[in-house]
């Protein structure tokens, strides 16, 4: 089976890729992917040399290189992942945002149709991996497939206008596509602008860990690899045209997170001089339309598909702690001079 993977040089993306190449060895994987702030290279360099696998750096919105990809190595799957994906990004520019995210899922969704149209009748799946931040904010129960989409950012619509261009080409024209929408992710290669990330790096070295706001903001946090093995199922299982909830019911307000991973830092770094590293916690301004809850329910994948997360959080969590502490080559590597610009763009007044 040939797949194409978009955005497999990001974090869940890549993530994802090493999966699959573990568990199946007859597939071959094709890897899209622009290598804007949200992937690098670094997280897939041990996979370059996979026989198969196959990296291809290039842009979802070149109809071009997508319609060459397709017909010369005639995907039986789409797993689509690339996106730009931060919020915070996507506040201060948000253009980028719209042309990746709604019109590279198009430029996707249209070469998909044009050559599926003219295989056979196997099963092929275009699955569209999206957020539940599409939902908004939720101060009570939780948001079920069904729930009225209210995104608050230019992030959340522009995944919002993916999700109905992808369910109007399976209504109008069969596009045999399934939708997923998936709680935070943690875990390896995430990158260091990212909460968990951020809040281990800056306290290893003693800088200030900016929290937005009260800190109370909820989340529910997925660890990546088990989020994984949820496309896996649905990629192979879920029914097409269906949309399926990815969560691991895990709810934390921010600041109580923040403050489990400092504790984290204090048993693993007791010599640290910055210890105890919850002193490094400074509120700073909140961002704009910034949610306050999310919360989605994953009664249908497990009931339908008998999937469910099999790591215990505080276990992953730690183990997440380790890998940062443990690969920090990588984490120079990706705190380029991109990310020192953002960084100071985002937080500098707040």
């Amino acid at each position: 089976m040939n797949i194409l993977i978009t955005g497999g040089a990001g974090f869940i993306g890549s993530n994802f890729v090493r999966y699959m190449l573990g568990k199946y060895p007859d597939y071959k994987i094709i890897n899209l992917d622009k290598l804007t702030f949200g992937g690098s290279l670094e997280n897939i360099k041990d996979l370059l040399d996979n026989p198969n696998h196959l990296f291809i750096k290039g842009d979802i919105c070149d109809k071009g290189l997508v319609k060459e990809i397709f017909a010369e190595y005639t995907p039986d799957g789409v797993i689509h992942f690339a996106a730009q994906s931060h919020v915070d990004r996507s506040i201060l520019e948000p253009e980028e945002f719209l042309q990746t995210n709604i019109l590279g899922t198009f430029t996707l969704i249209d070469a998909a149709r044009g050559f599926w149209q003219k295989e056979g009748s196997e099963r092929r799946v275009f699955l569209n991996v999206s957020t539940d931040e599409v939902y908004g904010s939720i101060e009570k129960g939780s948001f079920r497939e069904d729930s009225t989409y209210a995104p608050n950012s230019p992030y959340s619509a522009s995944k919002a206008g993916a999700d109905h261009l992808v369910r109007a080409y399976y209504k109008t024209y069969g596009l045999p596509a399934i939708t997923t929408h998936t709680t935070n992710n943690f875990g390896p290669y995430q990158m260091p602008e990212k909460l968990i990330p951020l809040v281990i790096l800056n306290a290893v070295e003693g800088k200030e860990l900016p929290i937005y706001g009260d800190g109370k903001n909820v989340r529910d946090w997925l660890y990546v690899v088990d989020h994984c093995t949820a496309l896996d199922v649905v990629f192979h299982r879920g029914r097409i045209g269906e949309t399926y909830n990815i969560g691991a019911q895990n709810e934390w307000q921010n600041i109580e997170l923040v403050r489990l991973i400092c504790s984290i830092l204090d048993e693993l770094l007791p010599d640290s001089p910055h210890r105890p590293h919850e002193g490094l916690i400074r509120f700073v301004k909140d961002r704009p339309a910034h949610d306050r809850r999310y919360s989605i329910d994953p009664a249908k994948i497990m009931t339908e598909l008998g999937w469910k997360p099999s790591h215990r959080f505080e276990d992953a969590l730690r183990a997440t702690v380790r890998w940062y502490l443990d690969n920090r080559s990588w984490c120079d590597a990706v705190r380029d001079e991109e990310y020192q610009k953002y960084y100071e763009k985002n937080y500098s007044g707040r």
